[in-house]
């Protein structure tokens, strides 16, 4: 009862009680984060693959002194991972809020945001770290901003940004993210040292899930990391989240096989991820299905073809596969193939690149395959 009159000993333990709650929320936070973020780089270091542009960023780490940067190359890749980990190393948790901002492409970004939003932080007097600080992090005396998608800027506010990232180039530093370098105006481009983030190779990204699923405790079978770099197409991204598919998939089908999952253990597969999970989970169209393709595309009488090519492309699109997706595995095995000359698929590349436009332009799924289809079959003919 004493203890209740005594405000020191009620502060403590609920000081106590909201650390243990604390502790218990980041747990179970940290357990239903996507594993996309939940292994995302904490330190340069823990980047995969872009040798180039880590070394080139830990020395100037260690000289406390950055550039205007411009990062480009295919998505997940670890451009944003990259700019974020330096922040971390440059700052620590404690400065990074005060001294970087970050806009993505889900923010608005026109010319007045570049005149109002960034100016203003651009602007900024800086705080000074507290004491002790600079010893566990360098801090240098300027900020960062980085405009993730920076080639979905407007021309306009481009051109207004030019001016902010010369004005206050003493005490801001910019980054700019972008997948096509081609869409940055120049005078920005001029600006910043440019770093390529070039797509996994096989080696680095094999690594890296198979360290993911041995964390998360996934049995892989042969094969099935190979089918998520080949699914995922050099996209990290993409094949950490098809791996966390996969692995949820089969520790559902675990589940209704009678297995139990307790809230301590992660509620996934103690079975194997197989190569056919994989492909089901990435919406990879069977190698039969393009196969009777190809063969319904075989030359013959012209009322013929047209019959054996609707009636596979219709049983395809009945099938729900994605016309893209049909594209991309039709175009992979039209080229690997050795029986047709070399001046026949000059022609047909033509044909996919044209239907691959109409495709992300928003034309009907079933009439491009079929148009698809018939022309290719034409060209085999050599009527094309």
């Amino acid at each position: 009862m004493a203890s209740f009159f005594d405000i020191k000993a009620r502060k403590a333990a609920a000081a106590n009680g909201s650390s243990v709650a604390k502790g218990d929320d980041k747990k179970q936070n940290t357990r239903r984060q996507p594993w996309v973020e939940k292994y995302r780089p904490k330190t340069l270091n823990d980047v995969t693959a872009q040798d180039h542009t880590v070394n080139v960023l830990q020395r100037t780490l260690q000289a406390s002194n950055l550039p205007h940067m411009l990062f480009y190359g295919p998505p997940g890749t670890g451009k944003t991972s990259t700019i974020l980990a330096l922040a971390k190393e440059l700052y620590g948790p404690e400065m990074i809020k005060s001294r970087v901002l970050e806009l993505n492409a889900s923010d608005e970004r026109g010319i007045s945001i570049v005149r109002e939003k960034v100016k203003d932080f651009a602007r900024m007097q800086l705080t000074n770290p507290p004491p002790g600080y600079k010893s566990r992090y360098p801090c240098p005396p300027f900020k960062i901003i980085i405009l993730d998608e920076a080639d979905s800027m407007t021309q306009d506010a481009q051109s207004a940004l030019r001016r902010t990232m010369e004005t206050y180039s003493k005490i801001t530093r910019f980054c700019l993210i972008c997948n096509y370098v081609t869409r940055i105006i120049d005078p920005l481009a001029s600006r910043c040292s440019k770093f390529r983030f070039k797509s996994l190779d096989q080696g680095n990204a094999k690594r890296r899930l198979e360290e993911i699923a041995e964390k998360e405790g996934v049995g892989l079978e042969d094969g099935a990391v190979d089918a998520l770099i080949k699914c995922s197409d050099g996209d990290l991204r993409k094949a950490i989240t098809y791996l966390q598919s996969a692995a949820r998939l089969v520790g559902a089908i675990e589940k209704e096989d009678g297995g139990e999952s307790t809230d301590d253990a992660m509620d996934v597969d103690r079975k194997t991820v197989s190569v056919a999970i994989v492909q089901d989970i990435a919406g990879v169209i069977p190698e039969d299905t393009i196969v009777s393709l190809q063969k319904a595309m075989q030359p013959r009488s012209a009322g013929a073809t047209y019959q054996a090519v609707a009636k596979v492309v219709e049983d395809m699109v009945a099938d729900g596969w994605s016309a893209t997706q049909v594209v991309t595995q039709l175009y992979h095995s039209v080229l690997q193939d050795e029986t047709i000359p070399d001046i026949q698929k000059n022609k047909i590349t033509l044909v996919f690149s044209e239907v691959d436009k109409r495709l992300l332009d928003g034309a009907d799924e079933h009439l491009s395959i079929l148009d698809l289809a018939l022309r290719i079959s034409n060209i085999l003919s050599g009527k094309g």
